[in-house]
């Protein structure tokens, strides 16, 4: 039952990204664009997520359990370090240059868009160089 709610979640999720036009790199670079022909469309999807957000992780954090019976998972760390910093720069500039986020640009896999499938995969190998490199680093401390 779990993956049959997650995976309505994530459909719920997709067509959402789809119906906001947030799978459209030309919305996502016309929201960029605020020196020139600027599109704000994207701040009002954007604060909508955020408002849904700020409720859902409201009601999550007085609970232990999820609606479905598991255990909440929810970090606790709020410092802002270098690691979130290059990250969240890192981040910026694949959204600038691309125009897809990691939810939209799976969504516009789903949907046919080779460019998103480009970006995955280059997501994807960033990922998996992130993860190799931090083993790395947490073998190399603890010898």
């Amino acid at each position: 039952m779990p993956s049959l709610i997650a995976f309505a979640a994530g459909l719920l999720f997709g067509l959402g990204l789809l119906l906001s036009g947030m799978t459209n790199p030309a919305k996502i670079i016309g929201f960029l664009d605020i020196a020139g022909k600027w599109d704000p469309s994207l701040a009002f999807v954007m604060a909508g997520a955020i408002a849904v957000g700020l409720v859902a992780f409201s009601i999550a954090r007085r609970r232990t359990t999820s609606a479905l019976g598991l255990p909440m998972q929810l970090r606790d760390n709020r410092s802002i370090d270098a690691p979130l910093v290059g990250g969240s720069i890192l981040f910026g500039i694949g959204w600038g240059l691309a125009g897809f986020c990691p939810g939209p640009a799976i969504v516009a896999v789903g949907a046919g868009y080779v460019k998103a499938a480009v970006f995955a995969l280059a997501m994807l190998i960033g990922m998996g160089a992130f993860e190799f490199f931090e083993r790395n680093r947490a073998n190399v401390a603890t010898t």
